[in-house]
């Protein structure tokens, strides 16, 4: 009896020997899922908030998008308004130069008038006779001054007289007509009858190219350089300068006539003139090699 008390107080020790350790693994396994559902709930949180982030930033994207597009747009706008007032910004420019220079050219018509009225006045004041006495003589003290014949009328009263318009163009007729030395005259009298006006450019580039016509090269030169000299804003003047250097290469110049090709290559690049000047500057004999 004694025996089986033993055994049964021995059977039940080893039965909670085995038993507390198995307690205490549960306990850990119990305390390790609860740190993996931590885990994992905190995984989420971090995972909602990326996902918050993208959508912020996403939302962001598409402000910052929308924003340029805007500023985009202002900025075509802006230049389109600007391209808008430079236009018309021009074209009011050009109508007031084209205005100076009409109100120019007609101070210039009411000059040469005004001179022609003079002259005419003064040639007939110079022709009346003096008054006559009951005898046919003249009334003493009444005769004016002189011999008592009409005054000539001055020669330059016709270009005098002449509108600015009308003396270039009858000197232009001359240099188209071939009459070379008439238009030389022509604008001539012209230039310094009208120095300041719109066509005075024209008139002195026409001297040079009557010269040129005729062969008289030095002639021309100096026209020319007249013309380049004193109007060096015409907008002939690239012209005079290939015309020029093409009189230096006819008068055996080769040095001469490349520098006034290449100046005009260089300072009018975007011109006729250039282009000409271009090949009139490859048509000349290379230089020698030093």
């Amino acid at each position: 009896m004694q025996i089986n008390l033993s055994t049964v107080v021995l059977s039940l020790a080893l039965v909670g020997a085995s038993v507390a350790p198995a307690a205490a693994a549960d306990k850990e396994t119990r305390q390790m899922m609860a740190d993996i559902r931590i885990l994992q709930e905190q995984s989420q949180q971090l995972q909602n908030l990326l996902g918050a982030l993208n959508e912020s930033i996403k939302a962001v994207n598409v402000r910052i998008e929308e924003q340029t597009n805007s500023t985009r747009k202002s900025f075509a706008d802006q230049k389109l308004v600007i391209d808008a007032l430079t236009g018309d910004l021009r074209v009011v420019r050009e109508k007031v130069d084209d205005s100076s220079v009409r109100v120019g050219s007609l101070s210039q018509e009411l000059d040469a008038l005004r001179q022609s009225v003079m002259s005419a006045a003064a040639a007939a004041a110079a022709a009346v006779p003096p008054p006559l006495g009951p005898d046919g003589e003249p009334v003493a003290g009444l005769t004016p001054p002189g011999d008592g014949t009409a005054a000539p009328v001055p020669t330059g009263a016709a270009a005098v007289g002449a509108s600015p318009q009308k003396l270039f163009e009858s000197a232009r007729a001359d240099y188209y007509a071939g009459q070379f030395d008439l238009a030389v005259l022509g604008f001539d009298a012209f230039l310094k009858t009208f120095p300041q006006a719109p066509q005075a450019p024209d008139a002195q580039v026409h001297i040079g190219h009557a010269y040129f016509q005729e062969g008289k090269y030095p002639q021309a030169i100096e026209a020319y350089d007249t013309l380049i000299r004193v109007y060096p804003k015409s907008s002939v003047v690239p012209d005079a300068y290939v015309r020029k250097g093409t009189a230096l290469k006819s008068l055996g110049d080769a040095e001469k006539a490349r520098e006034a090709f290449q100046f005009v290559i260089d300072n009018y690049p975007n011109t006729t003139g250039a282009s000409i000047a271009q090949q009139r500057l490859l048509d000349l004999v290379p230089e020698p090699k030093r």
